[in-house]
């Protein structure tokens, strides 16, 4: 009996050794690196996982010059024993995070580009709206998010952006037709140019008869093309920061990508209020879009790149090392909205973007409740909320880069939206209309409300990590979308009622609208679910198992995610090292 009972412990103590010896563990990195590994929970702080070596043939990894790379191996195959690399970063990034930005600003750019001048568009188009123009573009929109993940997973980010950049710049011609080359050969002298021009049948083809803008059908299908490329440059930002940045850049570097599209907005107003005052007005302000957007196609054609040649962060290089493979997109909704933690940075993202939203959408009202009535002054002030939006994201996003305090931040940045809401719609009957107060509250708005986006999105990718960054960003926007869809009616519907505040006092009498009531309550409801955030951050812990990020790894979330990322790793193993003995 004891003969027996000491076989079945050899049996077990066996298997439990191969466990350890095949399985990654954080014991094998002390091991490797002559620490003395004594306390194997002490050396796993050290690093908190280390698969094993995983080599990718030649043809599964490109660099920056879209060859194979096998410079870190020098195998027979020429593949890359990705346990040998160091992170490190390129250059290329900026040329990279460049282009997106600038394909997102284009995108709603074209999105929001009869919304200053809704009148010129319902003269030119008799019988259709310049709202139900923007209404088939979101609608394109959400239907075509659903799609990225599949498709950046089946052809790389790459080849998506590029296809969609050029689906985009087509899209942009369907809407300008090229009716406007002839009077601008008129006007550089090419007279005879212009008449042979007006004369071919592509440009009666492809303008209306009483003017050179072409037919509301074109307006509609450039419009439904540019609705489904862009998604492609919103949905993608965490993708690219995750493959091109450092763990300290990518707050950044999402948030620019993320809100740049803003600055779209901002220019819609702007060069768009000034430009389609008339048929000829919106015609050459089209075609002007259409260029722009050819030229970035172009540039993108030409310096869009896939991956880079070695991994930015240890996070990203331990993807490579267990050659971490994208499932569908409805698999990893499923498996994301079983991730602890998952649904709260999903709750923020809506919640700005829905702020963010309707405040833009009822810009002109929310300036003639505070005396701001002149159309100039709206539209800068308009273009300025746009604008803080994009620089909150940047300023406080590197707050965030150097410090993971991702909780904190964006509790308050929830707080100050939902006080900052306030002014926008009280009117304190004792002082009147506060023009001043309106305009600094709508930009300290855009700076508080602007970087719970980019914040979130990156929150959401750290705890779901190793998952598809392009599928947490493709909900959140699928989310955001849908929702602000939903409630712009209803704050449309809000803002006709007043509600009297301390009307007894006549000192202290005020009103309220209603739209301001809502948003205010979505913002508060928004910040009671995330105060209960408490996730640990699994792509942080990652990184600062490496020391790749020095600072954020000084900070209590970091180490306390790192920790607890070890207990859930250690618990696992203890309980299957004890499953193993048993069974023997």
């Amino acid at each position: 009996m004891v003969r027996i009972r000491l076989l079945g412990f050899l049996v077990a103590a066996s298997s439990f050794a191969s466990v350890w010896t095949f399985t990654p563990s954080p014991l094998q990195i002390p091991l490797r690196r002559g620490i003395d590994a004594t306390d194997w929970r002490v050396a796993a702080k050290a690093r908190t996982s280390f698969p094993r070596a995983y080599v990718r043939p030649p043809s599964q990894l490109y660099g920056l010059n879209g060859e194979p790379n096998g410079e870190a191996n020098g195998d027979a195959n020429g593949g890359i024993d990705w346990t040998k690399v160091q992170p490190q970063v390129s250059e290329q990034r900026w040329i990279q995070l460049g282009y997106l930005s600038v394909l997102a600003l284009l995108s709603d750019w074209i999105c929001f580009s009869t919304a200053a001048t809704p009148s010129t568009f319902e003269e030119v188009f008799p019988g259709h709206s310049a709202a139900g123009l923007i209404d088939m573009f979101l609608f394109t929109n959400v239907a075509s998010c659903f799609l990225v993940t599949d498709v950046v997973a089946k052809f790389g980010l790459q080849r998506a952006i590029q296809g969609a950049a050029a689906l985009m710049a087509l899209g942009c011609w369907f809407r300008s037709g090229l009716g406007f080359l002839v009077p601008t050969a008129h006007a550089v002298g090419l007279d005879t140019l212009a008449d042979t021009l007006q004369s071919s049948d592509l440009i009666a083809t492809t303008t209306a008869a009483s003017s050179n803008v072409v037919p509301y059908p074109f307006i509609v299908a450039g419009t439904l093309m540019v609705g489904a490329a862009q998604p492609f440059f919103q949905c993608t930002p965490p993708l690219l920061s995750a493959q091109w940045f450092a763990s300290d850049e990518r707050a950044t570097s999402t948030a620019v990508a993320l809100n740049f599209n803003q600055i779209g907005i901002a220019t819609a107003f702007l060069v768009g209020g000034a430009m389609a005052t008339s048929a000829t007005g919106l015609e050459n302000y089209f075609a002007l879009i259409a260029v722009l957007a050819t030229v970035v196609a172009f540039g993108t054609l030409l310096q869009f790149q896939d991956m880079p040649k070695f991994p930015p962060s240890s996070s990203e290089l331990e993807k490579r090392i267990s050659g971490e493979q994208e499932p569908p997109f409805l698999d990893s909704v499923k498996k994301f909205f079983q991730t602890p933690g998952f649904s709260r940075p999903l709750a923020a993202f809506i919640c700005s973007i829905s702020i963010t939203n309707i405040v833009g959408t009822f810009i002109d009202e929310v300036m003639c409740r505070g005396g701001i009535e002149d159309q100039l002054s709206i539209d800068l002030a308009g273009a300025g909320f746009e604008l803080a939006i994009l620089l909150g994201g940047i300023i406080i996003g590197g707050y965030v880069d150097r410090t993971k305090e991702y909780k904190s931040v964006t509790l308050t940045c929830l707080a100050t939206t939902a006080a900052l809401l306030v002014p926008l719609g009280l009117t304190e009957h004792a002082i009147g209309k506060e023009p001043l107060l309106l305009v600094v509250s709508l930009l300290g708005l855009g700076l508080a409300a602007g970087p719970v986006q980019p914040i979130n999105a990156e929150l959401a990718v750290d705890v779901t990590y190793p998952g598809d960054e392009t599928a947490v960003e493709s909900i959140q926007q699928i989310g955001g979308n849908l929702i602000s869809a939903l409630l712009v009616p209803v704050a449309e519907v809000a803002a006709q009622k007043d509600y009297q505040l301390l009307p007894k006092i006549p000192s202290l009498a005020s009103d309220i609208r209603g739209d301001v009531i809502l948003l205010v309550t979505v913002a508060l409801v928004t910040y009671a679910y995330f105060s209960g955030f408490d996730a640990p951050l699994k792509r942080t812990a990652a990184d600062c198992a490496s020391n790749d990020d020095d600072v954020g790894c000084q900070t209590g979330v970091a180490i306390d995610s790192m920790e607890r990322v070890i207990d859930v790793s250690v618990n696992k193993k203890d309980s299957f090292s004890k499953e193993v003995i048993n069974k023997a």
